[in-house]
């Protein structure tokens, strides 16, 4: 058997376990990004929240002098 005819079905088979490695490490990031993704957005009402406006910190004191009033 010549050298060429041994190493081409290795090489082929070696190219196809990368090939699907690849694609199975691909299908498996996106999932993952999919579970995150829908995590947070579950989780989005539970999570922080953002700093409140001017608008908002004023109304809140000026509701707090009134009550002090």
């Amino acid at each position: 058997m010549d050298g060429v005819q041994l190493a081409l079905p290795i090489l082929g088979i070696v190219a196809a376990a990368a090939v699907t490695f690849y694609a199975v490490s691909f299908t498996e990031l996106s999932e993952k990004s999919f579970r995150d993704l829908e995590d947070s957005e579950n989780s989005e009402n539970e999570g922080f929240k953002s700093s409140l406006s001017s608008r908002e910190r004023r109304a809140r004191r000026k509701s707090e002098k009134q009550a002090k009033s």
